[in-house]
């Protein structure tokens, strides 16, 4: 009698203790216990992707788990985006989203999903630095040097990758910042307009890095700033576009790691830590310099509030500008 009730006791005990712990350490299953794979809404190739497959690499020799990239393109991001949003909130289906997920909304309006209902933000994982270029022929050395030649009437036209792109929303937010009234080509896409700048036929183009780095180098164009509040280690001669007088000329193209909404916080953290500390590798860092980007993780919170900024700034350059998609 005395063991039967000493036995009741030890299990309740330990079903007591066992209720006093949090849910995730006892009950959750293992993360991850299948394969990761990460949503990237662009095709193959492009610098969100190569950033994607760097860090998905490493990720999967950490996790001791296969991960894959799933390329899901069009709609500007959209496409993909939507059907990240429709992923189980398991941590087995992430987003790799862009700088397009914090433009389209004020671009294209209402979307198939909300994105900061939708998407529990995870870490910024890279930035695009984006550079002012000119053909050689611009007579004029500098940021300010351009506004003087601009603001004299000397007809100037940038060319960007197509209507709401971050290379033309980079050109609108530097007319806002230096009261001038650049001429927007736009193209299908960084080559064509990059060729025409090449051809002379624009005079200027707010480049991201991969476009922009081989035709600098070689001396086919030359490069006037970064659009940034501090030089970029790619190119650290060029000043930015802070210190050339503009505060508020920043403007990058970025990748970013989000999960679905409802995603379990302990499986949020572990992503992070595990995040932070692969983008802190010293080979993953230099592939991503030789890919033009730069390695910019942080926590979530810190994620979250530059989403929102990012968020407010470009609704404001679009309104500003009479900027629709297409």
């Amino acid at each position: 009698m005395h063991d039967a009730t000493t036995r009741r006791q030890l299990i309740a005990s330990g079903l007591l203790a066992a209720a006093t712990q949090p849910w995730a350490a006892w009950a959750a299953p293992a993360w991850p216990n299948r394969t990761v794979r990460f949503i990237v809404p662009f095709p193959p190739g492009g610098p969100v992707d190569t950033t994607a497959r760097i860090f998905a690499t490493k990720l999967s020799e950490v996790w001791q788990t296969p991960t894959v990239i799933d390329n899901r393109a069009g709609a500007g991001g959209v496409v993909g985006a939507t059907a990240a949003a429709k992923e189980a909130p398991d941590g087995h289906g992430l987003f790799v989203g862009a700088i397009h997920h914090s433009v389209n909304p004020s671009l294209m309006g209402k979307l198939p999903y909300d994105i900061e209902k939708d998407f529990a933000p995870i870490s910024f994982a890279a930035m695009f630095p984006v550079f002012l270029v000119a053909h050689p022929s611009v007579p004029a050395n500098s940021i300010q040097e351009l506004i003087a030649l601009a603001k004299s009437g000397a007809p100037l036209a940038y060319g960007s990758s197509g209507n709401g792109g971050g290379t033309h929303l980079a050109g609108e937010l530097f007319n806002m910042e230096a009261g001038t009234k650049l001429q927007h080509i736009p193209y299908k896409g960084s080559a064509p307009a990059m060729n025409d700048l090449l051809g002379g036929q624009v005079q200027l183009m707010f480049s991201d890095a991969p476009t922009a780095l081989p035709h600098i180098k070689s001396g086919r164009v030359k490069v006037l700033a970064v659009a940034s509040r501090k030089r970029s280690p790619m190119l650290p001669n060029v000043p930015s576009g802070v210190e050339s007088g503009l505060p508020g000329f920043e403007a990058y193209s970025w990748a970013a790691l989000f999960a679905p909404a409802q995603t379990p916080q302990p499986v949020l953290d572990k992503i992070n830590a595990d995040f932070n500390t692969v983008m802190k590798d010293s080979e993953v860092r230099r592939r991503l310099l030789e890919a033009g980007a730069e390695a910019d993780p942080g926590t979530q919170e810190q994620m979250r509030q530059r989403l929102r900024s990012e968020l407010d700034k470009w609704a404001k350059v679009i309104k500003a500008g009479g900027i629709t998609a297409g």
